[in-house]
């Protein structure tokens, strides 16, 4: 028999490629952090000699779900200013909390807090952005999470660089030290067109061909957004960047609320990426994004939580549902994003966007084991037709058990492996005291 360092056998795998199949009675063989096989179980048990058996019977294995977007340190602002619009919380709440508290500390342990959260939820990889991005990949390391570290670009100082150049040369740094790191990744990570000049982007453009990077970018959130670029520069943000060729394959837009119908074809034309953040986009009033337009011309849309201040959870199982229930009422049909679809974009649709679907994203064997699986065998489950209906529909955060990355179990039976809750408890409560108004 052939030795695996672990046997998983739940009752169903949805390995998402293809989509829609769900899988009965099969079994996913692991070794050395990658898939081996996907098989009937009985041929499994004759097959492979497992180090371990995870035995499943009321549970549904999916691929780990990925995060599109999101600013994990943000955490610790969760809940500290509700219920305003994006300008007036950027400007008057969020922004001068960010000049007086955040630091190294402050990311590394907000991000430490957000890995938790997102692991208990299924998450196995987010894309992040921030400030203090060695800060958060060390967190995210130390959680065992997989991340994309977004190397932060503003025209504006802050403790952690001066002007944009000192930002894109520090986050490059970082990306030189920790590159080798087995999970992590990097995007170039300009926040939006109305805090990046034009220079800037140029040289960010440059910077992601030369390294082969994603560009992890705020664009057409709002509708005013939108007005002040065509006031500042006599253009909207959209065609601002396609100006500048930074509409491409690499382009994560995040929300893209606001879009022509040339602008829909042009993300299509250039294999950009959306992500879209459905429960953020609903808090903070800047519309509803026509996720079931994207999908018919093409184009990839991974799911992202944004950050805890404006969402205020990083929970994917609520964006599946939030998403695929929006994209049914704003496109008026009751076909749109279907359940498979949703599941595909909260797995192997952020996995495309990152440039990491080759290694995540779907359960295939040669792929990295990055797996969460989701008990449907509770009350508020049953009875169970199709289970990626549960998933999408029915379940949420809570029913998640077991979650590995890369072959390495990060949760077990709800416990976190890497991360002690009373610890976590205490780096929120002085951060509490420090922020609380």
């Amino acid at each position: 028999m052939e030795a695996v360092d672990c046997l998983i056998e739940p009752r169903w795998i949805v390995p998402v490629e293809p989509p829609g199949v769900v899988l009965e009675g099969h079994a996913v063989a692991v070794r050395d952090g990658r898939i081996v096989a996907v098989l009937p179980a009985i041929e499994a048990r004759e097959q492979f000699a497992p180090e371990r058996r995870h035995d499943l019977p009321g549970h549904v294995l999916v691929p780990g779900l990925v995060n599109a977007h999101t600013h994990a340190a943000m955490t610790l602002m969760r809940g500290l200013a509700d219920d305003r619009t994006l300008m007036v919380w950027l400007k008057d709440h969020i922004w001068p909390a960010e000049l007086r508290h955040v630091s190294p500390a402050f990311v590394y342990d907000g991000t430490l807090l957000a890995s938790a959260e997102m692991l208990r939820g299924g998450i196995t990889c987010a894309n992040d952005m921030y400030f203090y991005p060695e800060s958060a990949a060390q967190a995210f390391h130390d959680a065992g999470m997989r991340a994309a570290i977004g190397l932060i670009a503003v025209e504006f100082p802050s403790a952690y660089a001066a002007d944009a150049e000192d930002y894109l040369v520090k986050g490059l740094a970082v990306r030189d030290r920790l590159r080798e790191r087995p999970r992590l990744s990097f995007c170039m990570a300009p926040h939006a067109p109305y805090t990046v000049s034009d220079r800037s982007f140029e040289r960010i453009g440059v910077l992601a061909e030369e390294l082969d990077l994603p560009i992890h970018i705020h664009l057409h959130e709002t509708a005013g957004e939108v007005q002040e670029g065509l006031e500042a520069h006599g253009k909207r943000p959209f065609e601002r960047l396609e100006a500048l060729g930074l509409i491409s394959e690499r382009l994560i837009a995040v929300h893209a609320v606001h879009l022509t119908a040339p602008e829909i074809a042009a993300l299509a034309r250039n294999g950009a990426s959306v992500a879209h953040c459905p429960s953020s986009n609903l808090k903070l009033a800047s519309g509803l994004a026509p996720i079931a337009e994207l999908l018919r011309h093409g184009v990839n849309v991974g799911l992202g939580t944004d950050g805890a201040a404006s969402n205020n959870r990083l929970d994917l199982f609520q964006e599946m549902r939030t998403a695929a229930l929006l994209a049914k009422a704003v496109s008026g049909d009751a076909e749109a994003l279907p359940a498979h679809e949703a599941l595909r974009c909260a797995t192997l649709g952020g996995a495309r966007a990152l440039g990491l679907e080759r290694s995540i994203g779907s359960i295939v064997p040669g792929k990295l084991a990055d797996l969460t699986a989701v008990r449907l065998a509770e009350l508020e489950t049953q009875p169970c037709y199709d289970p990626i209906s549960h998933l999408v529909y029915a379940c949420g955060r809570e029913h998640v058990t077991h979650v590995w990355v890369e072959g390495e179990a990060v949760l077990e039976d709800r416990v976190l492996a890497r991360i002690g809750p009373r610890d976590l408890e205490k780096r929120a409560g002085l951060w509490h005291n420090r922020l609380a108004p």
